[in-house]
């Protein structure tokens, strides 16, 4: 096998990690790797912190991880990967196509990101090519094209300090004319910033709002809760 340049292995098969909870695409997956040739399963698990303990253990070149959970746990499960060393490549493979999940990760410095619909030959071609991009300067996309426009959108769907600071007032439940005076802005400035953050977010209500925000962690309940205690 040629030289691998990224995480120091020049010799033998290239060594995957397998992160997913569903048991019988893991297990067909790992199968196909194998059949694939020049690969080697050397572990399996079924959540995000399983495949950081493994990757410490094991030191894959890369590890092939399922994202079904929110954006900041996804966040902090791919920071710690790379920040281990040897560094391996990690491959996303999950059904969520929000363009913030593809954007966000990809600054982080995953290799590839794709959706469970791409064809087994995409995938099985995605684990190599990570490898063997010797600087890391690439990344794979699978995407339906709306999805991979609207990730290519630049701020679409990333709120500002601003926008982030009004949603977690708002979802303690003040008024907009209760968060105008604690920031000292106007109640149409207010207004604005809570429309384009309805718009960013996709949805149509502080409720709608502070449901996304808690489920996708960019907010806690003890953030929510914590002003009401003092």
């Amino acid at each position: 096998m040629k030289e691998r340049m990224g995480n120091g292995s020049t010799e033998g098969p290239i060594k995957v990690l397998l992160a997913d909870d569903h048991t019988l695409f893991r297990e067909g997956i790992a199968e196909l790797l194998i059949s694939y040739g020049g690969m080697e399963v050397v572990g399996q698990t079924t959540n995000d912190a399983g495949a950081i303990g493994l990757s410490r253990q094991l030191k894959p070149d890369v590890v092939l991880m399922q994202v079904q959970i929110p954006l900041l746990r996804a966040k902090r499960a791919v920071s710690e990967m790379l920040a281990l060393r040897p560094q391996p490549k990690v491959v996303i493979v999950t059904m969520f196509e929000d363009p913030r999940y593809v954007r966000e990760l990809m600054h982080l410095g995953i290799s590839a990101y794709l959706i469970k619909s791409v064809s087994v030959e995409h995938l099985l071609g995605t684990n190599s090519a990570a490898v063997f991009d010797p600087n890391g300067q690439h990344v794979v996309v699978g995407l339906p094209q709306e999805a991979l426009e609207q990730a290519k959108g630049g701020a679409k769907g990333v709120l500002t300090a601003r926008e982030m600071e009004i949603l977690l007032l708002a979802a303690r439940g003040l008024h907009n004319r209760q968060i105008a005076a604690s920031l000292r802005l106007s109640e149409a400035t207010v207004k604005r910033h809570l429309a384009n953050t309805y718009e960013k977010m996709e949805v149509s209500s502080r409720g709608e709002a502070t449901k996304k925000a808690l489920f996708e962690e960019w907010i806690t309940i003890r953030d929510v809760t914590q002003d009401a205690a003092r």
